[in-house]
């Protein structure tokens, strides 16, 4: 993911952040008290500390639908949901702050005290870790190839072979994996400039995580364009991030997790924003 060249500027929040507009979650309100700490109490239940008192601040980058995108006003999504679990079992409310998916490698936004973690369908690597601590893993994540169903491509080979032009989402696991393969892709800055690229013919090709993929084809128009000619197992996962050595709030966002999923949570939040159920996908292992 990238920044897109033109960062909105309605606002659909009572604040605003220095990087980024601040958008309150589906289930993010006004409340400035933490519910245990008193008002103005940065200190949340379990002893995590806040960067702001009564919510916790969420770095993502936006669109990335199924995962988070603007819906009716409100970000939503499937890790929106999920990190909403965390604000819920901490007895404070979510806001999120769109912000460049590159400074999610770094953790500059984490480090400089802007937002308490990071969720953004982010590819757990041994690179990221360097400079931020990883939750559990929460969802299996493959590639998908997408191609114009007038292109001839049945398969990535055949966008080499054919000569044809393949599309790819910058800074993403995704580009890395197809560059490593010896393909030069043409670079998106947001997952809805791919898709743009492939519907204005751009490219006759893209690569990107499967579960965007089967958001796109939900759409009747693009299910009659565009088919699925690979799904790749990079044995990627991802995972929410905290600024190193953060482990109260890495702990706080684990036990959402692994509850959500023992009492079916999960699974019901998996199939409104992902599709039909797949454990395999759903339950991948600690690393």
């Amino acid at each position: 993911m990238h920044t897109p060249s033109g960062r909105r500027t309605r606002v659909l929040a009572a604040t605003t952040a220095t990087a980024g507009l601040v958008l309150v979650a589906a289930a993010a309100s006004g409340c400035t008290s933490t519910g245990n700490g008193g008002s103005g109490s940065k200190t949340a239940a379990g002893g995590v500390r806040l960067v702001k008192a009564g919510q916790l601040t969420t770095c993502t980058h936006l669109p990335y639908p199924p995962f988070q995108s603007e819906i009716d006003g409100k970000v939503q999504g499937f890790d929106v949901s999920l990190v909403d679990l965390v604000a819920k079992d901490l007895g404070v409310k979510q806001a999120i702050v769109d912000t460049p998916f590159e400074n999610f490698k770094t953790g500059a936004f984490l480090n400089s005290g802007q937002c308490d973690l990071a969720a953004a369908g982010m590819t757990i690597t041994a690179e990221r870790k360097k400079n931020v601590d990883f939750s559990d893993p929460y969802f299996n994540a493959t590639q998908a190839v997408l191609v114009d169903k007038k292109s001839g491509i049945d398969s990535l080979a055949d966008v080499k072979a054919k000569g044809k032009k393949l599309g790819a989402q910058a800074q993403t696991t995704g580009e890395d994996y197809v560059k490593k393969q010896g393909y030069d892709p043409v670079s998106f800055e947001s997952s809805d400039a791919v898709l743009n690229g492939l519907r204005t013919g751009q490219v006759q090709a893209v690569v990107i995580d499967y579960p965007v993929v089967q958001g796109w084809l939900k759409d009747k128009a693009n299910a009659a364009r565009f088919k699925t000619v690979d799904n790749i197992n990079t044995g990627e996962q991802y995972g929410f991030t905290v600024k190193k050595g953060n482990t109260k709030l890495r702990a706080a966002i684990n036990k959402a997790l692994a509850d959500a999923k023992a009492d079916g949570t999960y699974k019901k939040l998996y199939e409104k924003w992902i599709g039909p159920y797949d454990a395999a996908a759903a339950s991948p292992s600690a690393s």
